[in-house]
């Protein structure tokens, strides 16, 4: 029977090549001449900002967001901390959220129900195996978790016909 494998996962290379070049941006902008600021990436959990001032936070996570998106990242993937202000620094965590959740997952699958599409979809830790008995089907299927207005970004892998 035909399958394939519903995830959300990011490529972890490109992440680090947008904390990088948003790194290099603020060391040659004006505006952040003489500030210290900078990015952390945290064990593939999230990225850490520091600076001096808490506007400095918000042009960072602009220039940040901007390179993620040249790099084809999606942004429902990150999710922004509260700004803590402690010892005139500024520091923000932006958790990068990998793998579907169990009310996420939920969701999906009674989006998949309610299209009345003639495939089983089974959740398997952080992702989803639909199969169904033609790859007509599956295709249907992704076309309508594509049109989805979901919380995270999904990816469609491991397609067996």
């Amino acid at each position: 029977m035909p399958s394939f494998d519903v995830v959300s996962e990011l490529d972890w290379h490109e992440v680090t090549n947008a904390v990088d070049q948003a790194s290099r941006e603020i060391v040659t902008r004006y505006d952040f001449k003489g500030v210290n600021a900078s990015y952390e990436i945290k064990e593939k959990e999230s990225i850490m900002m520091e600076a001096q001032a808490e506007q400095h936070l918000k042009q960072m996570i602009d220039i940040l967001f901007q390179k993620m998106v040249k790099r084809g990242i999606d942004l429902k993937s990150l999710e922004r901390g509260k700004v803590v202000a402690a010892n005139l620094r500024s520091t923000q965590a932006i958790t990068v959220k990998e793998g579907i959740e169990q009310a996420e997952a939920k969701k999906i699958v009674k989006i998949i129900k309610d299209s009345k599409a003639k495939v089983q979809a089974q959740v398997q830790g952080d992702q989803l195996r639909i199969t169904g008995k033609k790859r007509d089907d599956l295709q249907e299927v992704m076309a309508i978790l594509r049109a989805a207005d979901l919380d995270i970004p999904v990816q469609f892998t491991n397609f067996r016909d």
